[in-house]
């Protein structure tokens, strides 16, 4: 994919959560089931980043818990950190996870995190060479023996979702200028909007796994009514 290609999908993207942060903030209110399930697994003492942190919901229940360490959330919308910003002794941070390969040191710490998350963000991130580059970073950011949990979105999984796939001309683009697996998906809550999403299989991400030297420890899938519409898995170095 074009680097100018790459940059108008995440420009889309970008546009879509600052205009619709509120209405999509609002089905966020309760995090999904795989997300608690993993909630579950992170121990009081580990230092966690979440990347992609959204409206802060994931870190504000893990220090509702009593989280004892350090907690830290990176997300580009400015009006969804906002929100986040409402939770008490957590650091937000405005980063664009396009650039972490560049300036991911800003969110180091000593030793590296125990646990990075980054939950339905990947598939938001355009262009295989974008990726890995971000992916490169995240293993750099965490500690030898830490874990990095990601979800990626299976909407593919949904018939009511699969009928949200618009075509490229409404931004301008045609499917020889995307990736196999890219799609433009419409919004209808509080208005229409369009966003950028890959659709990842769980052969394609192994294989990102690979071209950065980390290993799948552990995949599930979980959410939605018919529980397949997230794909976890846990990397480790």
């Amino acid at each position: 994919m074009d680097a100018h290609i790459a940059k108008e999908l995440s420009e889309i993207n970008r546009k879509f959560y600052d205009q619709f942060s509120d209405s999509f903030s609002a089905t966020r209110r309760r995090l999904q089931p795989g997300v608690q399930k993993i909630l579950d697994e992170i121990e009081p003492r580990q230092s966690v980043l979440d990347l992609g942190c959204g409206n802060g919901n994931f870190l504000r229940e893990l220090r509702r818990r009593g989280h004892q360490a350090a907690l830290c959330g990176a997300d580009f919308s400015r009006p969804l950190l906002r929100e986040a910003e409402s939770a008490l002794d957590v650091d937000f941070r405005a980063i664009d996870l396009m650039r972490l390969a560049e300036i991911g040191e800003r969110l180091a710490i000593d030793g590296g995190w125990d646990v990075i998350t980054m939950f339905a963000t990947l598939h938001h991130i355009p262009s295989n060479k974008i990726r890995l580059d971000v992916l490169r970073a995240v293993k750099k950011l965490l500690h030898p023996n830490g874990k990095f949990y990601l979800s990626n979105w299976q909407f593919l999984n949904s018939e009511k979702l699969r009928a949200r796939a618009q075509n490229w001309s409404r931004v301008g683009l045609s499917e020889a200028d995307v990736d196999a697996g890219d799609y433009l998906l419409d919004w209808r809550g509080g208005g229409e909007g369009l966003r950028y999403a890959h659709h990842f299989s769980a052969e394609e991400l192994l294989g990102l796994a690979n071209q950065v030297e980390m290993r799948v420890a552990a995949q599930f899938l979980s959410d939605g009514k018919n529980g397949r519409l997230g794909l976890y898995q846990v990397w480790q170095i």
